[in-house]
Order: C-alpha cells, then structure tokens, then sequence
C-alpha cells in the first residue's frame, strides 16, 4: 500500500470554500427580547443549514410555536433554559443538547438569575431569516421584550406563513 503524495493539480488539495465566521461575527438583532446572530444562513452554505446564537436575559425565550418544515436543534452554551415540548417542560443547562423535530410545539425560557447562551442549529434552513426582521442590536444597551403583538406584523406573519411556522401561545 502506498500513502497518497501531495498533488498540487489535484483540486482537492486547492479547493477552499469554508465559512469563518469569527467570534462577535454575523449580523445581530433583538428579537423578542433576546439578541440573535446570524452565525451561518442557507445563502452562506448553499443551503445546507442555519446556525444561530442566541443570548436570552433571565425571563425570556420565544413564544411558543411549531416549525412545519424545520426541524431545530439547541446546545446550551452556558445558562439554564426551560423548554416547552408538546404538553411537556424539562430544564436544560450548560452542556446540554435538545433536538426538536418538525411539527413539534416548543419554546425556551432562560429560568436562571444570568443571560444563557444557546447555539441553534435549522435544517434545512431559512428559518434563521426571520431574526432580521428585528431591531438593530445596539452595543451596552438591552433589548426590549415583545409583547405578542410585535410577533404579528406584516413581514413576520408573510415569513412565518411562507416557512410553515405556527405560533401557539401558552395559555396563562
């Protein structure tokens, strides 16, 4: 057997292509009352997937809703986030992966006393657009929790029914 030897004609040792995104990278907004960046979108890997952080304050998270067409994945960077499944709630915490399939009613809420971290993933994506239609993050300042309202503006309830996501409040 022989070992393969460096071909500088072959195109697989000259091809380059990956997206780098560095740390504090990607375009931020305040959306709920949380701050979202857009890390990786189905323009930026040709449609492969979305890939979003997400700094969530004590007390918020998303409204409760189902992605008809999207199946969504979280890992908890740091912080403790309650997760609405279905009927269901459980606590994920730093470390901790959730993996929520197409059709399945979901939230997070951040339970803890510090902003938690998530990073979340849509495939396919495009799901991950919907967070431009958010106000401009501004540096040393807060964004401002939405009521359900701000949820139903013309360009988020087009989106939201073009992407096949439902809203489903809880019920106080």
């Amino acid at each position: 057997m022989s070992l393969p030897f460096r071909d500088d004609q072959d195109p697989n040792y000259l091809k380059s292509g990956a997206l780098y995104v560095p740390a504090g990278g990607g375009p931020s907004k305040w959306f709920s009352g949380d701050t979202y960046t857009i890390k990786a979108s189905s323009e930026t890997t040709n449609g492969s997937l979305g890939l979003v952080e997400a700094t969530v304050p004590p007390g918020n998270g998303p409204v409760a809703h189902v992605h008809t067409k999207t199946d969504e994945a979280f890992y908890v960077l740091n912080g403790e986030v309650e997760i609405l499944d279905g009927e269901r709630t459980f606590t994920a915490g730093t470390g901790d992966f959730v993996f929520v399939p197409r059709g399945t009613r979901h939230r997070f809420k951040n339970t803890g006393v510090h902003a938690a971290r998530i990073l979340f993933m849509f495939t396919p994506p495009g799901e991950e657009r919907v967070f431009m239609y958010g106000d401009e993050a501004q540096p040393g300042q807060s964004p401002i929790r939405w009521t359900l309202e701000r949820f139903a503006t013309p360009e988020i309830l087009k989106f939201n029914e073009e992407s096949g996501v439902v809203i489903l409040p809880e019920v106080d």
